[in-house]
């Protein structure tokens, strides 16, 4: 547990110390009446249009975990929005609270669509933004929820999904799906059997996506975040930080930008 909360506070100093051209700020949007909470950043030593990431959190909520990521993509040279789908910013710290927060979006694709178009719209509209390059990540809840706004055929050029949900209660139609998939996954993941797998590579097969699916061996829940065997072991979850996956799939996830953004 230590070794992760070092890794994390390693993290953030090569950040804010290392990257002093990022700028960030808090930005309030709207989803109907629904007020959202997002985190925007983009790194101010990069000139001209960039393309544009949400950054979809996990069942936590828009926490710092997600803003460190948006920030991370940011000094890759992108304009990211850390995506509030709870409404309010709201955020969890017991798997109760979350999983309650996160049925809501879960169970309801016109919720989830709306307060991703919203946040879409915002991220389009900045000044900095290309609004012809523009992509999704998305981890655990988020994957799932970039996953399914893919299937919906919301016009991007690309979705991530970390450690995300591939089950759905929509499954795609044929010719449904713009974006390009890379699924991002952990092989001892015990949210995503063998069975689930299959069924998602046959849905996407039979949609005609352009789709990859990457196993890490070894690899359980949450495996990107370093403060997942906390939460792991104190609410007794099968959550485990795995360096070397996260390393990986954070390359893979550059290499796919670079495909879909050429």
């Amino acid at each position: 547990m230590k070794r992760a909360v070092l890794f994390m506070v390693f993290l953030f100093m090569q950040i804010s110390l290392g990257h002093a051209g990022i700028k960030s700020q808090e930005i309030e949007y709207k989803a109907g009446n629904t007020i959202l909470k997002g985190y925007l950043s983009y790194d101010d030593s990069f000139s001209g249009l960039r393309p544009g990431v949400l950054v979809v959190h996990e069942w936590w909520g828009n926490d710092k975990y997600t803003r460190f990521r948006a920030d991370m993509l940011a000094r890759l040279g992108y304009i990211a929005l850390a995506v509030d789908m709870y409404g309010d910013g709201k955020q969890a710290d017991h798997p109760d609270d979350a999983k309650k927060f996160a049925s809501e979006v879960s169970n309801d694709i016109g919720i989830a669509k709306t307060r991703f178009l919203a946040a879409l719209r915002l991220l389009k509209n900045q000044s900095l933004t290309d609004p012809e390059k523009i992509a999704a990540i998305g981890y655990c809840l988020g994957g799932g929820v970039v996953l399914n706004m893919a299937r919906s055929g919301v016009d991007i050029q690309g979705v991530v999904s970390f450690h995300g949900s591939l089950s759905t209660n929509m499954v795609a139609e044929p010719g449904t799906i713009k974006a390009a998939i890379l699924v991002l996954n952990g092989g001892n993941d015990p949210f995503v059997t063998p069975e689930i797998l299959k069924q998602f590579e046959a849905e996407m097969r039979t949609a005609s996506a352009r789709f990859r699916i990457i196993n890490y061996p070894g690899a359980w829940h949450s495996f990107t975040n370093p403060e997942a065997g906390i939460y792991g072991e104190k609410f007794n979850l099968p959550l485990i930080y795995n360096r070397q996956a996260d390393l990986a799939s954070w390359e893979e996830m550059q290499v796919f930008f670079k495909d879909i953004f050429k």
